[in-house]
This record gives structure tokens, sequence and C-alpha cells, in this order.
């Protein structure tokens, strides 16, 4: 078979439509936050939720668990699926048939039919990882990193938006004259309708390369990645200690990220006494700020990239990761509300940073299994942030038990007060910790080394594209 030949987009031009990389980027950018949305989507609804199913904190608790639980396994498992069918076709499906636990969501009536479709509904975070690998395929070396990290930027805005979102949906399901306390029930169903759309819209207006599907250039004679060649790739992926030391990476920024802003709510009310609908506009911003955010962290990996090679795109994610953990160990000992909340926005800026830089390494570690690479490095994601969220939610069960305890015999109100004190402190304490290890994560990054090989064609690829770029800023 001949090699697949390459037609990567040299510059993310996000108004030339007609070209198939940019129209892919979003589409497929489109698509991740619609999953993105439909997962978390049940988020607003969840005090309806609790009344309406008579749900306990456990039981809330272990719906959450499921969510996230349902997403690593199926990261890890998409990434293959890639490789050997191709994202059209991933996606198409993962759309189509994750649609189906989402408009169950709203039919459900007892706590075991929730648990079912929250543990399903998680299967469609796995779409970050159709979103990389498709952004991969579309754009060249010097601004893949770019592609990746706006895309997947983009997509996450689907989980703060739905914030907003899911209630205006149901409150217009209201106007049309749906009982209030079946309006989070009719959100859910529409999300799921609009998830099926998008799969038919991804089918239609997608394609696998610029040069087509893998089925078309297969019957050319052009190689695509068989299922021979998926098994070695797949092999090659889990034994190299450079995908493992992603993973890690992914899960001290991607994971701490969902842990932080899913437990930031509660800690600034505690902390610093702020209403709860401040502190909840406040993470909102924050999320929001994956609109550029996860762009830099890609645009820059890229500039390190073009100067100082593979090594540099490394050094700049060890760089990235030193300085997230800095800021969220500053954070967590802050007791002035103005510094506390410059070193969150440092914090958030950091973070999203460093998901966008690891994307820009992802790419380069194995061409033949990029799919498996980035699924194994998406789950890494989803497995630091259940570790952080046990880690954080122990550490506060505990204080808040012994607080408690000691103030039995007082008013409730002082009950009350000695209770968020005590959890305040945990989870201060807890973040002390995980900055630490984000810290010791970053120098452990600098151990992803490529080989001189591996660098040469980089440089080589790098250097064909030098006419293509001149001819482009022409």
């Amino acid at each position: 078979m001949e090699s697949l030949l390459t037609q990567k987009a040299t510059k993310l031009n996000l108004m030339d439509l007609r070209s198939i990389p940019t129209r892919t980027f979003w589409i497929t950018s489109i698509a991740f936050f619609i999953c993105f949305f439909a997962w978390f989507g049940i988020v607003p609804f969840m005090p309806d939720v609790v009344k309406d199913l008579g749900l306990t904190p456990a039981q809330k608790w272990n719906a959450t668990v499921l969510a996230v639980a349902g997403t690593i396994f199926s990261r890890l498992l998409i990434g293959k699926l890639c490789d050997k069918y191709g994202p059209r076709l991933c996606y198409t499906w993962l759309l189509t048939l994750g649609a189906i636990p989402v408009i169950a969501s709203g039919l459900v009536q007892t706590p075991i039919q929730f648990y079912i479709c929250r543990l399903l509904t998680g299967f469609i975070g796995a779409s970050f990882v159709i979103t990389q690998v498709h952004t991969s395929l579309m754009f060249a070396s010097n601004v893949v990193g770019t592609a990746n990290a706006t895309s997947a930027g983009w997509g996450n805005l689907g989980g703060g938006a739905n914030r907003l979102g899911m209630p205006i949906i149901a409150a217009v399901v209201i106007g049309l004259g749906v009982a209030e306390a079946d309006a989070w029930r009719y959100a859910m169903v529409i999300a799921g309708i609009i998830c099926f759309i998008m799969g038919l819209v991804y089918y239609y207006f997608t394609k696998d390369t610029p040069e087509g599907n893998y089925r078309e250039l297969e019957a050319k004679g052009i190689q695509v990645p068989s299922t021979k060649k998926d098994k070695v790739g797949f092999m090659e992926a889990v034994k190299d200690y450079r995908v493992w030391l992603l993973f890690l990476v992914y899960a001290a920024c991607f994971g701490i990220e969902l842990t932080v802003y899913g437990t930031m709510d509660d800690y600034l009310q505690n902390t610093f006494k702020l209403e709860r609908i401040t502190a909840g506009n406040i993470v909102l911003s924050f999320a929001l700020m994956n609109i550029f955010a996860r762009t830099l962290g890609g645009f820059f990996g890229d500039k390190f990239g073009k100067t100082k090679g593979l090594k540099g795109r490394v050094w700049f994610l060890a760089g990235i990761l030193i300085l997230e953990g800095l800021m969220l160990s500053l954070f967590s000992v802050a007791t002035s509300l103005v510094i506390g909340f410059a070193l969150l926005v440092a914090f958030s800026l950091t973070v999203q940073m460093a998901e966008g830089a690891t994307f820009s390494v992802v790419p380069f570690v194995n061409r033949k299994a990029i799919g498996s690479i980035s699924g194994i490095v998406g789950a890494g994601g989803n497995f630091g942030a259940f570790l952080a969220a046990l880690f954080l939610s122990s550490k506060s069960a505990v204080a808040e038990k012994a607080a408690l305890l000691a103030s039995d015999s007082l008013s409730s109100e002082a009950a009350a007060a000695a209770q968020s004190a005590a959890a305040a402190s945990a989870v201060s304490a807890g973040y002390l910790v995980i900055g630490a290890m984000i810290v010791i994560s970053g120098v452990v990054a600098l151990a992803i080394r490529f080989s001189t090989e591996d660098e040469k064609v980089a440089e080589v690829e790098l250097s064909k594209l030098q006419p293509e770029l001149i001819r482009s800023d022409n």
C-alpha cells in the first residue's frame, strides 16, 4: 500500500469553511460542546432530581462517581476504535448511541434507573478523545497544538454553559405548558435529541482526513490503520512509558481543574463568606476562560516546538505544570479575597494552558497510534479527577464530623459555623497537598524524551512546511 498522503492545514483559518480541516474543526468542536453540555446537563437540576426520586446524599454522590467512571473506560476504548475505524464513524456512533441514556435520564423513575443512565451518559465524555484525534489528522505539526487546544477548550465550555442553557430550556418548556416539576425531564430529552441530530451532521459533513475517509483511501490503495496495525499501535502505546507520564500529566491538569471547580463554590463561601450566587458566578467565569486559555497552551507548545524541537514542547509543558501547582498551593493559604481571587485567576490560566500543552505533545509520541494514545491520556484526566475528589471529600468529611462532635453542646448556628470552618480548613489543606503533587508531576514530565530520529523527522516535516507557510502568509 502507498503511504497516507497529507493535505493537512498549516494554519487555523476559522473563516475558510470550504476547507475540509476548518469545517471539521468547527463541527468537531460543536459536537464536543454538545456532548459535555448533555453529560453535565443534569447538574443544574439535581435538587429537582433528588426531590423527585428521593435520593439520599450518598446516592447523589454515587451517581456523580458513576458518570465519571463511565468516561474513564470509554476514553480508553474510543481511542483504539478511532485508529481502527476513523474518527468520523466513531463520533457518529458515540453521538447517536449516547443520545439514548441522555433521553432516558428524563424518563427515570427509580434511583437504580438513574444510576444506569448516569453511568452510560458518562460514555459521551469520550468525545474529547475523538475531537483531539480528528484535529490531529487535519492540521500540520506547526499548528496542531493550537488546533487541538482550541477545539478542546471551546468544547469544554459545554460543561459550564449548561448552567445557563439547561434552565433556559426548562423555562421554555414550562412556557409551553409543561408542569414545573417535570421541566427537567423534558430538558434532558431535548438535550438527547440534539446529540442524535449532531451525530447525523457528523456523518454527512466531515471526513476522516483531508484526503478522504479511511474506507475510501483503503480502496485506492493508500495506507491507513488496519485491524492488524491498530492492535500493534495500541500495544505500542500501552508499553510506551511516555504515554503513562502524559496520563499522569493530564491527571494533574484537567483532572485537578474538574475537582477544584467542583469544590470551589463551597470553598469560596466557607473561606471568604461569599453568597452562593456570587461564588457560582466566579467559578463559571473561570470555566469560560477555556475560550482562550487552552489555546494559549497549544500555541506556545507549537512555538517552542518550532524553535527547540520536540523537547521544547516538553519543556514548556513541564514549566506550565509547575506554575499551575504553585498557583494552587499559594491560593490554598490565601486569606484575603483580593489575593485569593488573583491567584485563582492565575491557577485557571495555567491549568488550562497545561491541558493545551499536553495535547501539543501527544500527536508526536507515536503517529501510528494517535487515537490509542489520546484515549489513554484523556482517561488520565478523569482518573485524576476521581482520585482528587475522593481525597478532598474524605478529608472534609472527617473534619466536619469532628467539628460537629466538638460543638455538640453549642447552638445550631454555632455548630454550623464550626462545620463550615472545618470544611474550609480541610479543603485548604487538601489544595496545598494537591498543588505540591502537581509541581512534582511537572518535574516528572521532564522525563518525557524523544529520540534523535524523532527530532529529525519533526525537523524535516517542519522544513517541508516552510514553503507552504510562506505562501499562506503572502
